[in-house]
């Protein structure tokens, strides 16, 4: 919607780049009601720009020369704002029948809806602007015509400058609710309280993944999977150890069940099989025999009597940084058959 505004020198032109699509209705009223200190002999256009916080505006301005002399002028823009105002026209040199073109940017912070600094008399949000554009001649521009002194005021127009927030809801209405100012400030309320409960929704994965979760939440996923919390692990073990709680659980009572829980309390690596065991950072040797079997138990060649640990194991842990003995020897008391003795040795400390 583009306004044009015509002196005997001058044509004015204005185009805002974000339309207000919205019917006004009474904050017009609001306006010639006093608000603003406008005078109301100045002509005033039927530009509306539209200004969400957070996001600039932008109103291009054409001025015309209508004249057979150039033309030098400058523009002013008056009128209470409450955020920036940018401009790349302030005005030049206009040739005989020429035009130049410009642009007035307006911005407002993005939590200007949140901000009490904002708010006006009777804790108020004001919402529509009137601005006042004004061209000048520059002193000493045109000698031949006396009508255009130094500093005379050729041109001058309202626009005003309308802050709406964005709503998505909007684009679920036909367009002939989108036309009412009131629907889309009035959505822009629901959409502001039921955001945060779509956005949970839609990264609720990240809520039930341990290791995205936020630290409130991990005794209630440690619950869910039965893992104790009464010990003093740290944040990022508890992470990796509530993560895969189930994998251990299916484990239990086996060497690599064992294993990837010493892997996830230490940080240890775990090697691949192929690394023999003087080489790897967790290291368990079983020394298991059949024991007496009958019929195929030998006294004294595959047996022993008295004295023996038939289901025995052995732990190494390799790591450079100390270790919390108690603790590891907790995990293996706790993963281990109630059968089974072991030993425990840590090397490769500095």
């Amino acid at each position: 919607m583009k306004f044009t505004y015509s002196t005997q020198s001058l044509s004015l032109q204005l185009t805002p780049m974000q339309l207000l699509e919205s019917s006004i209705g009474d904050e017009v009223s609001a306006w010639k009601r006093g608000q603003d200190s406008v005078s109301q002999f100045i002509p005033e256009s039927d530009t509306r720009l539209r200004l969400c916080p957070g996001e600039p505006s932008e109103l291009v301005v054409q001025i015309a020369n209508l004249t057979a002399n150039p033309m030098h002028i400058y523009l002013t823009v008056g009128g209470v704002f409450p955020g920036r105002f940018f401009s790349d026209i302030e005005g030049g040199e206009l040739p005989p029948r020429g035009r130049i073109e410009g642009v007035l940017r307006f911005e407002l912070e993005a939590d200007f809806f949140e901000d009490r600094l904002s708010l006006g008399p009777g804790g108020q949000h004001r919402l529509d602007y009137k601005q006042v554009l004004q061209i000048y001649s520059r002193p000493n521009s045109v000698e031949s015509e006396p009508a255009l002194e130094a500093g005379m005021l050729l041109a001058e127009t309202i626009f005003s400058i309308h802050v709406r927030p964005e709503s998505r809801y909007l684009n679920y209405l036909p367009a002939v609710y989108r036309e009412v100012d009131l629907i889309g400030r009035l959505l822009k309320l629901f959409e502001q309280a039921l955001d945060p409960s779509i956005q949970t929704l839609g990264f609720l994965w990240a809520y039930l993944d341990p290791l995205t979760t936020p630290e409130t939440l991990l005794p209630f996923l440690a619950y869910w999977v039965g893992w104790p919390s009464d010990i003093p692990w740290d944040l990022g073990q508890q992470r990796r150890l509530i993560r895969r709680a189930l994998e251990i659980y299916r484990w239990r009572g086996t060497r690599r069940g064992l294993k990837l829980y010493l892997h996830l309390y230490t940080g240890l690596p775990l090697d691949s099989p192929d690394t023999p065991e003087s080489e790897q950072h967790i290291s368990i040797q079983e020394t298991f025999s059949q024991g007496f079997v009958l019929n195929s138990a030998q006294l004294g060649e595959t047996t022993v009597v008295g004295g023996g640990r038939p289901f025995h194991f052995i732990v190494r842990l390799r790591s450079p940084t100390p270790l919390d003995e108690p603790l590891i020897r907790t995990i293996i008391e706790q993963e281990k058959p109630a059968f089974c003795t072991y030993e425990l040795y840590f090397e490769g400390r500095r």
